[in-house]
């Protein structure tokens, strides 16, 4: 009865999102026929970006067989013990397809993920990481939730960075960790870019994230704590279908000392935004992390895509396949701790982001999945 009552939640909470589930690489269209990317509200999955919504209707809390607080595990992760998984992106919304997910997500790896509006670490009866908590000990994987509070696009922040606001935060974190006692619990979502838009707000975010550090600590001194930043803007690759020119020459490393309580430091990745073939990638690209952090290092979105747009960025399933087994060979030496594909199911998103999935729309493998549980 509790699974039903919290998939039926997880459904009601994925409708609310209007299936605005993409990636949070932001993309400037590069061709008249690319409408300009949607905003979405507030997401369930990997998300481009994300805007204030009202407080829904509010739903019963789903109620666990048991009177105790649900606690997640939390296992010692050695550097050498990659994580794998895939962020929350079921076929459709039916309950049915929902199970399906989370039954194949095991095959995928131990995580599953889940980024959005941070104001709904504060929603105990029905928020994306109350549900995704709730239903981990059943389904056995390990949440890895990450909490936004701008839009990347844009550097808009979602609510003025005011003193309520930066105290509603650090509230409703402290909250969801005292209760669920996660692994993993991320602040901001590609930073970096909040740094090239808004350096201001960047810098306030650098002390917020500091008092949620502690705050989190206090109460879960297990859990990881990070912020996300942009691979590729990072490295002053800002072309391809980014729409800009790549600079080489203007990264932003130098940001990643801005966090020096962060416990790892995770990135997303969409290379097929810069490189039109798996081969392109150079043997350094991930490795070169390396050269500016000692720390442990996470991948909370990677992604290639399968479809023969955008114009001149085709690509195709054997090319997915063929950038997974590469990821692998060239992220060996980094030695990742978490690695999380973007989707599991191709979602309803827009190009490239479209056909990212390891399983195709009608839940056949794709040659990509292959590679991924092959790796294993």
């Amino acid at each position: 009865m509790f699974i039903r009552k919290a998939l039926s939640l997880l459904a009601l909470l994925l409708l609310l999102a209007c299936g605005q589930g993409v990636p949070t690489a932001t993309l400037t269209p590069t061709a008249p026929s690319q409408t300009p990317l949607p905003t979405p509200t507030s997401t369930m999955l990997p998300t481009l970006e994300a805007t204030p919504v009202s407080s829904p209707t509010p739903v019963a809390t789903p109620t666990p067989p048991t009177t105790a607080t649900p606690v997640l595990a939390t296992p010692t992760v050695t550097r050498d013990q990659i994580q794998r998984g895939v962020s929350l992106s079921p076929r459709s919304f039916a309950s049915s397809d929902f199970t399906d997910f989370f039954q194949k997500a095991r095959e995928a790896g131990s995580l599953v993920s889940w980024a959005g509006d941070w104001q709904e670490l504060g929603n105990p009866t029905g928020g994306g990481p109350t549900v995704l908590a709730e239903l981990a000990s059943t389904y056995g994987y390990k949440p890895v939730i990450v909490a936004q509070f701008f839009t990347q696009s844009s550097g808009q922040l979602l609510r003025p960075m005011d003193v309520a606001t930066r105290q509603s935060y650090r509230d409703s974190a402290r909250a969801f960790v005292k209760r669920y006692k996660p692994r993993y619990l991320g602040f901001g979502i590609e930073v970096n870019m909040l740094y090239e838009k808004s350096p201001s707000d960047f810098d306030g975010f650098v002390e917020l994230f500091a008092d949620v550090y502690r705050d989190v600590k206090s109460v879960s001194p297990t859990t990881q704590v990070f912020t996300v930043f942009q691979l590729e803007r990072m490295k002053g690759l800002r072309g391809g279908l980014f729409g800009g020119a790549n600079e080489p020459g203007n990264t932003h490393w130098n940001l990643l000392d801005r966090f020096p309580d962060s416990d790892i430091v995770a990135f997303t990745t969409y290379p097929d935004l810069i490189f039109k073939d798996p081969r392109d990638i150079p043997p350094d690209y991930y490795s070169e992390i390396k050269a500016h952090t000692a720390k442990g290092t996470a991948f909370i979105e990677v992604g290639w895509h399968t479809a023969a747009n955008p114009a001149g960025w085709e690509s195709s399933e054997t090319e997915q396949g063929r950038f997974v087994k590469a990821f692998f060979g060239l992220t060996r030496d980094l030695d990742p701790e978490i690695v999380i594909w973007s989707f599991l199911y191709d979602q309803n998103a827009i190009e490239p982001f479209r056909s990212m999935g390891l399983l195709r729309s009608d839940g056949s493998a794709r040659p990509a999945w292959e590679e991924w549980t092959r790796s294993q």
